[in-house]
């Protein structure tokens, strides 16, 4: 059993084997923990292999073997998970994800300038797009992905991950966010632990911006902030105080978009959160 989880925003890995088995339910081995869906966070753990591969990328590992990637938005329903065992033998699982179906929001009333915006503000768009990567490619240490991920606001659920949205009739970008909407100055607290990598009070598109790193290339971001309220570099333990739900950058009204990432690979926070409030839990002491 889980004894506790998170130590000075850390991951007790002793405790964890237990833990992640037996949330990961029918998942055939050496996977732990997520579901076979697209948009899904998959933990799996080799403590004996020499290299574990997907999609063409050699996953990190801690000590007892554990690892994460991720399943994007349009996902092929075939995948595979490769690795090199103790033998210099190469071993894989053939697995088959879900598929799911989108649903389409039509939003009108969005200032225009956020639909297609001036060329004055295309330069300002670059770079903040720039400085977002290179927060999402870090590849730490930390194991903070294998902490629970609680609910980061009250508030209703106003937009869900992968939804194909119309501004004013002009197709965009499939959304990769859960939308949680709420007044302006609602709290904001950490869902599971990590080091915030990015701070930003106003974006063009998002506003006010924290990306926080759980390591091995799992971040998650966090947008339309009214008051952001930690800084780059800062440890953050599961329930602490980030920000404030706002309105700022592309919006309609005041909200948190939050987000998960695998390097460029867009996760759905719903198929990973517990609906507790994360302030409500007892790992934030």
């Amino acid at each position: 059993m889980l004894k506790r989880l998170i130590c000075s925003g850390f991951i007790t890995l002793a405790c964890l084997g237990n833990s992640l088995a037996a949330q990961g339910g029918d998942l055939p081995a050496p996977l732990v923990k997520g579901s076979l869906t697209q948009g899904a966070m998959l933990i799996g753990q080799l403590p004996n292999a020499q290299k574990v591969v997907f999609a063409e990328r050699e996953l990190k590992r801690n000590a007892e073997g554990y690892f994460v990637f991720g399943i994007g938005r349009d996902a092929e329903a075939q995948q595979q998970l490769k690795w090199l065992d103790k033998q210099g033998k190469w071993q894989q699982l053939d697995f088959t994800v879900s598929q799911r179906d989108y649903k389409i929001d039509k939003i009108e009333g969005v200032e225009q300038k956020y639909v297609a915006p001036p060329k004055e503000v295309l330069e300002r768009i670059s770079s903040d797009a720039a400085m977002v990567r290179e927060a999402r490619a870090k590849e730490s240490d930390l194991t903070a992905f294998m902490a629970p991920v609680y609910r980061p606001a009250q508030g209703r659920i106003s937009g869900v991950y992968g939804s194909q949205r119309y501004f004013n009739g002009t197709p965009k970008r499939p959304h990769f966010g859960l939308d949680i909407a709420n007044k302006t100055g609602t709290p904001i607290y950490a869902p599971l632990p990590g080091r915030v990598v990015f701070a930003h009070p106003d974006l063009y598109y998002s506003g006010g911006t924290v990306i926080i790193d759980h390591g091995h290339g799992i971040s998650s971001t966090y947008i339309h902030m009214h008051k952001v309220l930690v800084d780059e570099g800062e440890m953050i333990k599961t329930g602490e105080r980030i920000g404030q739900i706002g309105a700022t950058g592309r919006v309609t009204g005041p909200h948190l978009d939050w987000r998960f990432n695998w390097f460029n690979t867009r996760l759905d926070p719903q198929l990973m959160m517990i609906d507790t409030l994360a302030s409500e839990t007892n790992t934030n002491d």
